[in-house]
């Protein structure tokens, strides 16, 4: 007896349905510094630890890090690093994660550090990343997406500029007679109206001050405080590549295809923004990391199988 073609095409039917999961990105972290950094980077509670949460990286050197499709991190670099001879203890001038070694095993960045904040796979399906300088700056970073989907829905985002030449005496950071960082006006001052607390804890009430304003003039797409996420979330489909530049300069934007009036990524309001204003990435939404996406296929495939079996 013949089998009905709607069970032989059943096991199909079963595989379509299946959840799509994208597939693991990869972060490539570039020097282009003409002094060595150690990168540093930290998982978010719950999600998947990285084969390395720090390590050194030379003038001119490249690393790629492949994680999770469902990670949630962020990374930074550090500099002015040495191990101090008589207890072997390993530190930084700055952005340092206080773990005395190169490996920051699960401690963050100590302000003030510039981050690039990714959360892959979220809500919709999406990536979610930035570069954060509410934690202050230290160094200048650029995120460019790489394999996402093609149009204005994701684009690069950063901070070009040295803000550490720009910092306000009060908010330098300095190391041998040179500014090194320049900490926020929250870490500098840890007032309630500079740091979004207390009774200044919403997005009505806490607005951008003087030294916010001054990191998102330097910066226009790069978060300046706690609710800056109007000009300062990105988004790409999940199973997009990063490319990740320390001291980036118009080159590499030129080589990737974002010269700094290009496309804002799927953000329309920073449609327009640059990446530097040439007259001088933590995500505060809720997403859900991991989150699958249900395809439409096995639709169309239970559609086509149930006219076939009709029809016999």
């Amino acid at each position: 007896m013949a089998i009905p073609i709607f069970f032989v095409l059943l096991p199909l039917l079963l595989l379509f349905m299946l959840p799509e999961r994208a597939m693991p990105a990869t972060l490539s972290m570039t020097n282009n510094c003409p002094f060595p950094i150690w990168p540093g980077l930290l998982s978010s509670a719950g999600t998947a630890p990285l084969p390395t949460t720090g390590f050194l990286l030379n003038p001119g050197e490249s690393r790629p890090i492949e994680v999770p499709s469902s990670w949630s991190g962020r990374l930074w670099g550090r500099t002015l690093c040495s191990t101090d001879p008589s207890t072997g203890r390993f530190s930084c001038a700055s952005a340092d994660c206080g773990s005395g070694a190169v490996d920051c095993s699960g401690s963050g960045a100590s302000p003030p550090a510039t981050l690039a904040e990714f959360t892959l796979n979220g809500s919709g399906g999406m990536d979610f990343f930035d570069v954060s300088l509410v934690d202050g700056y230290n160094l200048p970073l650029l995120i460019v997406p790489e394999g996402g989907e093609p149009g204005g829905r994701c684009g690069p985002t950063g901070c070009l500029v040295d803000v550490n030449g720009l910092c306000p005496s009060e908010l330098r950071v300095v190391a041998d007679g040179e500014a090194v960082a320049c900490r926020s006006a929250c870490d500098a001052f840890g007032t309630p109206e500079y740091c979004c607390s207390g009774a200044y804890g919403g997005p009505g009430t806490c607005k951008p001050s003087i030294y916010s304003q001054l990191f998102k003039n330097a910066c226009p797409r790069a978060y300046s405080y706690a609710y800056d996420d109007a000009t300062s979330t990105f988004t790409c489909s999940a199973g997009t590549s990063y490319l990740i530049t320390f001291c980036p300069s118009t080159t590499s934007l030129k080589s990737s295809g974002s010269g700094p009036g290009s496309g804002s990524g799927n953000n329309p309001q920073a449609v327009g923004l640059p990446l530097i204003n040439d007259t001088m990435v933590f995500l505060q939404g809720s997403y859900s990391a991991g989150e699958m996406v249900v395809p439409m296929m096995p639709v169309v495939v239970l559609g086509l199988l149930w006219a076939v079996w009709w029809f016999l």
